[in-house]
């Protein structure tokens, strides 16, 4: 059992009927939640897979499951669905810029990169002192020149 997944699947589950909590039956938030939490678990598995650096799933979490509620919900009231697809882009779109922006005004001024030895350790270790997750053996990367 991955305790972490356990967890985002439920988190999933929760994101995914926040977008029509009132607007749809018992059991189709039911449903909703359930396929939202596989969804979560999945892409958690997915970006692990694709080597894509989510540390806690916030991905899966919320923008997969997000995306699947949004479109859930629309189905199961009988909504039209692409109203709900033209919906979930332009939020993307305008997320998607404003973070890129916000991302680039911070990296030409303070920087977004620790130093190459901190990334190495850790920053918990090398800010704090401590490791924050010890069950994990720090390996070095087949691509890590030392």
């Amino acid at each position: 059992m991955d305790l972490l997944a356990g967890l985002n699947g439920a988190i999933g589950g929760l994101v995914a009927i926040t977008a029509g909590p009132t607007m749809v039956e018992p059991y189709w938030a039911v449903i909703i939640g359930a396929i939202g939490a596989i969804i979560c678990t999945i892409g958690m598995k997915l970006l692990e897979n694709l080597k894509v650096d989510d540390v806690v799933g916030a991905v899966p979490a919320h923008l997969f499951a997000g995306v699947w509620g949004t479109l859930a919900t629309a189905i199961a009231v009988g909504a039209t669905l692409w109203v709900q697809i033209v919906g979930v882009l332009a939020v993307g779109a305008f997320v998607f810029t404003l973070s890129w922006l916000l991302w680039m005004a911070i990296e030409k001024t303070i920087g977004v990169r620790v130093e190459h030895n901190v990334e190495q350790l850790g920053q918990d270790v090398a800010e704090l002192g401590i490791e924050a997750y010890p069950e994990f053996v720090l390996m070095p990367e087949p691509d890590d020149k030392e």
